[in-house]
């Protein structure tokens, strides 16, 4: 099986999330901050190889799946199409859980930079990243709007996409202004893309009704 650069690119991502944790394993504390509230305060803590391991860990079972995807769906042929962007969005999203992680890390030594900065930045740029993945996605059982009725024409699977591609682009947008007021960051993630994927589904509905009638 040959690596794409994609694949290749969160190997070493992975690797070094994996160095990052070993070497700073003697400098933790025994109980972990791991968790912080919606106004970037901890109330959560979990031992340290936990602490430093478990991003590293589920970063490993992610590409297992990301990069079978590809390989499985029964319309691979289609994701080859817009593998290009496919490939961007897991490298952007590996960043960004290696950015979680190196902030955990700080914190635990001292440095304190609030998760809500972090975080609000982070996704705004993943989302926005979605938006253009959506814009060029052709119709596939795994990546995407996947309605019963995008998935049921092509059509509607393009319509879909290209007004939740500008959607999702909006919705980073305004995510990235959760760093300006970092106790209400979650409201700048949460509230945007439900609303996103709210009208996506609603959407597609009626937009096959139409090829229906």
């Amino acid at each position: 099986m040959n690596m794409g650069k994609g694949e290749i690119t969160i190997f070493w991502i992975i690797l070094l999330s994996l160095t990052l944790s070993v070497y700073f394993y003697p400098q933790m504390p025994e109980k972990m901050a791991s968790h912080w509230n919606t106004k970037g305060q901890v109330d959560g803590y979990m031992s340290k190889f936990w602490g430093l391991f478990l991003i590293p860990l589920i970063l490993i079972g992610l590409a297992l799946l990301f990069v079978a995807i590809p390989r499985i769906d029964p319309l691979k042929a289609n994701i080859e199409k817009f593998r290009k962007y496919y490939d961007g969005f897991i490298i952007i999203f590996f960043i960004f859980m290696l950015l979680i992680h190196f902030q955990a890390i700080l914190w635990n030594l001292g440095i304190k930079i609030s998760p809500n900065v972090t975080f609000s930045a982070g996704i705004g740029i993943l989302f926005f990243y979605v938006g253009i993945l959506c814009e060029n996605a052709k119709r596939n059982w795994f990546i995407g709007i996947r309605t019963p009725w995008t998935l049921s024409s092509e059509r509607v699977w393009e319509r879909t996409h290209k007004i939740g591609g500008k959607l999702f682009k909006i919705a980073g947008v305004i995510a990235l202004f959760g760093v300006l007021f970092q106790s209400h960051a979650i409201f700048f993630v949460l509230i945007p893309v439900i609303l996103v994927a709210a009208y996506t589904i609603i959407y597609s509905y009626f937009e096959y009704q139409k090829g229906v009638k």
